[in-house]
């Protein structure tokens, strides 16, 4: 916790100060009734005593208590406040940090828990600054201040007071250490519940296609089942808390007066008044005790859940990076869209083997390099090196002589126009998917547009260009997603384009014109296509066959279907020798 705290900017810091100066002013005020509560038992037991000092004792006692509910709620205010800032920087470095992880990092927290870090874990901890600012530092000031208030009493009055607390601070630790290790185990239920909803969500049209709902219910049962019980032993353990903390103030309230009595009953008769004045005040001061106590058993409730929160929230925050940026930003640099590949070999993290083993190519500006193979030969993690989501295990990428290791991110990926193998579309506008991050003008979108061949729809919706796209682009086909993401790496007026099985989904018409547009129309710029069917490349300048993380062939299509054995099956898998020829 203490390193988490680290992230309270000096404001908070500042309004923390304040929140103190209210919490001292409150035990202040507080502990400052009972000496009036004593005056006016005195006051009243005297002969003599006047109507006006009982009431001048009590306006001042009932001054103290107004006093101590405005501290009570400035205290609240600012610990609120403090609570609610501190959330945001959290969430905001929380973000941050994610956006500059790689996909090796992605892969080890899941996106379920990632989610789950960055808002029930932060709630979590959001909620002890606002409940521990008000416990965690009243409790230990009202304790000690109260107890140096009654320890010069009579020594049966403070056993009583010590053994009442003895018996909360046993209780409590009990319970401390039957929950915790459920604490730790919640968090990560809660991912799991987040992340069969999120399947299921994801995937409904699957789900409903497969008459697979009662099979989804019972995947969630089972999750939400095993969250239930954790809670179900949290609550049960803590349940005991409070009945404990009240039978204890009342069980100590008796003992107060118990001895009081006795110590009355034996006393002389002028010391009479006094000693019943001193458990008036003790039994206030005692309660304040308790009280004190009773913050600290809240604060035992919710740091547990808090603390394993925090060191979730620091394992995203302190993961170091994988990938680390470089300092070329592309000053100077005289060649432009090329991309080579040196003796590149890569495994995925985690792996036993190689995923791809020493390739080696060029891609010189302008020209298009197409990608084939049978599926899982290594294609889309090819390309997936050149904009870096990954480093290479051994070799080089370069993009216009330079290792992509030196440039940085932000440098590399603006050279480049991705577009993935699943079209990924963002809530909006149709203008605000293809006009996606940076540089982008009208012109370029409508002109992006057209060239990917997208206008034929997009010009047919009812608000045209600002026509609304639904999360994932459920509102817009297959085809047409596909054609507004080419749209969007267009629009960027890249050097490289990547295409990751981008032309899936489209006919084989609208596949043939927007890849004669391309052609015209990004003529600059280095296309890497990687596709499944041979008509969609045959074309292309060169032609990269993979097959189990190797290049087999390398060449044109005539040269490849002459020399290369695996690119003419599949080539006769797909078309005719009359297509072919």
């Amino acid at each position: 916790m203490i390193r988490i705290l680290k992230n309270l900017q000096k404001k908070d810091w500042a309004l923390f100060g304040c929140a103190v100066v209210f919490i001292v002013a409150q035990v202040w005020l507080d502990l400052k009734m009972p000496d009036y509560m004593k005056e006016i038992t005195t006051l009243v037991q005297t002969d003599g005593s006047l109507v006006s000092s009982i009431l001048l004792a009590g306006g001042k006692m009932l001054l103290c208590a107004l006093g101590s509910l405005l501290s009570s709620v400035g205290v609240a205010v600012l610990a609120a406040r403090v609570a609610t800032n501190f959330g945001a920087t959290l969430r905001r470095r929380l973000f941050a940090k994610v956006q500059s992880f790689s996909m090796a990092e992605i892969g080890r927290f899941s996106t379920a828990s990632l989610i789950t870090r960055t808002t029930n874990d932060v709630t979590q901890v959001q909620m002890l600054i606002v409940l521990g600012l008000q416990s965690i530092i009243k409790a230990p000031i009202l304790a000690c201040w109260a107890i140096s208030k009654i320890s010069s009493k009579s020594g049966e009055w403070t056993l009583s007071t010590a053994a009442a607390v003895g018996v909360l601070l046993v209780v409590a630790a009990l319970a401390l250490l039957l929950v915790l290790p459920r604490f730790q185990k919640l968090q990560r239920l809660t991912d799991d519940l987040n992340r069969v909803t999120r399947e299921n969500l994801n995937g409904l049209r699957v789900v409903r296609a497969y008459n697979a709902e009662a099979y989804q219910e019972e995947k969630f049962e089972r999750s939400n089942d095993a969250l239930t019980q954790a809670n179900l032993f949290i609550g049960r353990s803590f349940a005991v808390l409070m009945p404990t903390v009240m039978l204890v103030m009342n069980a100590l309230s008796l003992a107060i007066y118990w001895i009081g009595a006795s110590l009355i009953n034996n006393a002389a008769f002028e010391a009479r008044v006094t000693l019943f004045s001193d458990m008036i005040i003790f039994s206030q001061y005692a309660m304040q005790v308790v009280m004190a106590f009773m913050l600290l058993v809240v604060i035992f409730i919710l740091l547990p859940r808090a603390t394993v929160s925090a060191k979730r929230i620091l394992e995203v925050l302190e993961t170091p990076l994988s990938i680390q940026d470089g300092t070329v930003t592309d000053t100077g640099l005289r060649v432009r869209g090329e991309i080579e590949f040196r003796n590149v070999s890569f495994r995925y993290p985690g792996a036993e083997q190689d995923m791809l083993h020493n390739i080696s190519f060029t891609a010189h500006r302008g020209q298009t390099v197409a990608i084939i193979g049978a599926t899982g030969s290594g294609k889309s993690t090819l390309v997936n090196l050149v904009p870096r989501f990954y480093d290479v295990t051994a070799g080089e990428v370069l993009v216009d002589g330079v290792n992509v290791r030196d440039y940085a991110q932000h440098a590399l990926r603006d050279k480049i126009g991705y577009v993935s193998q699943k079209a990924t579309l963002f809530s909006g506008t149709v203008r605000s998917n293809v006009a996606f991050g940076e540089g982008t003008g009208e012109n370029d979108v409508v002109e992006a547009v057209y060239t990917a061949q997208a206008a034929e729809f997009v010009e047919k919706l009812h608000d045209g260009y600002d026509g609304y796209v639904a999360q994932g682009g459920s509102n817009l086909s297959g085809g047409q997603k596909q054609r507004l993401s080419i749209a969007r790496a267009i629009c960027r007026h890249p050097e490289i384009l990547i295409f990751d099985d981008s032309f899936s989904a489209l006919d084989y018409k609208t596949d043939r014109e927007l890849r004669r547009q391309l052609a015209r129309d990004c003529a600059d710029s280095t296309r890497l296509i990687v596709a499944q069917r041979i008509g969609t490349i045959r074309d292309a300048d060169q032609i990269l066959v993979l097959d189990e993380g190797e290049i087999v062939g390398s060449g044109t299509h005539a040269e490849l279907m002459r020399s290369c054995e695996v690119y003419r099956q599949i080539a006769y898998s797909q078309l005719s020798g009359e297509e072919l020829a």
